[in-house]
């Protein structure tokens, strides 16, 4: 989650102080994502610093300053919110990184690991399918961060359900023991942009 985007588009709102970003941060995805105040004004020193806001100079002289987003803030905000970059690499994934080091790990049991993380995905996804249930239809932030849960979730759960079959199928899925060749390497690249 980029918390940096979502101030510059608060920002881009209108003036505000750190305590009412926050309390718009969170209003805004229906109380999910909880936000600390520290990070919130450790971010908004950081995007002063990179240019991207301003404290609002004409504000009265107090210990909260109220921030503003600059051109370049929208700039940025405008380029994020935009296409995805092509890397042609996909994005690292802990869970897994987790699951291909375990299979080098003796004495781990990766079924159980995968196991564990089914279960423990599989009531998360039943608390965000509880949470959509009572929702008011007209708090659409907290509905549509339900959804991006649940949705994201299933496809988690479904990809430990694939490695689990293929564990227990006996495909070797550790590490290759010798890093690819620079040219087998951009063959992979090449054929992921397709």
């Amino acid at each position: 989650m980029s918390v940096r985007h979502a101030l510059l588009a608060l920002l881009g709102e209108g003036p505000k102080y750190g305590l009412q970003l926050r309390q718009e941060f969170e209003a805004g995805t229906g109380d999910v994502w909880p936000l600390n105040v520290g990070q919130v004004y450790m971010t908004l020193q950081r995007l002063e610093r990179d240019g991207l806001v301003a404290a609002d100079e004409d504000a009265d002289e107090g210990p909260q300053k109220c921030y503003r987003i600059t051109e370049a803030g929208r700039e940025e905000l405008m380029s994020w919110l935009g296409p995805p970059l092509d890397t042609g690499v996909p994005p690292r994934d802990e869970l897994v990184i987790k699951v291909l080091v375990a299979l080098r790990v003796p004495g781990v049991d990766v079924v159980d690991l995968v196991q564990a993380h089914r279960r423990r995905l599989v009531g998360m996804m039943q608390y965000f399918t509880g949470v959509k249930a009572e929702a008011d239809e007209r708090d659409g932030g907290l509905l549509l961060v339900a959804d991006a849960e649940i949705y994201r979730l299933d496809a988690v759960i479904r990809w430990l359900e694939s490695a689990e079959a293929r564990l227990r199928q006996g495909v070797d899925l550790r590490f290759p023991s010798a890093p690819l060749s620079p040219v087998a390497l951009r063959r992979r690249q090449r054929g992921m942009r397709r």
